[in-house]
């Protein structure tokens, strides 16, 4: 844990940019699995809801289901494209702190020399822990979000067929 600790520390400025991206995108892909869970679990409930919205329409009534059921899935897609921006952020943040840190060694290197490494590694340090950290934020959240993605295609194709069911049932 002190080495985290210290790692981060080290990383400087750029690293505390990272970790509250990071809770930010954590908090945003827990909070959709959860939303995303508890709809395929009540699905009926939600193709009911888009029924009950088009039941006194009887022109184009595919088309109005169809309608209903994409504002339906536009609000659940609210908030994936935060997770995206962090997954494509994060590798550059990374390497902004890369860039830093190797000018910060080379500024050392010409104002000190190279008699003693100690001078100019904490700059390559910096530079290193910054694109590990930029990494380490952004690969879990490429994968959360194409895991969100494919979860909100899979429901909506879902949520299609019980909306047409549903309310061809009802109309017979």
């Amino acid at each position: 844990m002190l080495e985290t600790l210290e790692y981060i520390e080290k990383g400087g400025a750029i690293m505390y940019i990272l970790i509250a991206l990071n809770i930010v995108g954590f908090s945003v892909m827990l909070s959709k699995i959860i939303k995303f869970t508890l709809i395929k679990l009540n699905s009926k409930k939600l193709t009911e809801k888009i029924v009950n919205n088009s039941q006194d329409i009887d022109k184009n009534i595919d088309k109005l289901l169809k309608n209903e059921l994409t504002y339906e899935i536009k609000k659940l897609e609210s908030g994936l494209n935060t997770i995206k921006i962090i997954a494509q952020i994060a590798p550059l943040l990374g390497l902004l702190g890369t860039v830093i840190g190797v000018f910060n060694a080379f500024d050392t290197i010409s104002e000190k020399g190279l008699e003693d490494a100690s001078f100019f590694a904490s700059g390559i340090s910096l530079a290193l822990i910054t694109t590990v950290g930029g990494l380490i934020v952004a690969i879990p959240h490429y994968i959360g979000y194409n895991y969100l993605i494919g979860s909100i295609d899979k429901l909506e194709i879902k949520l299609e067929k019980e909306l047409f069911k549903s309310f061809y049932e009802r109309a017979v």
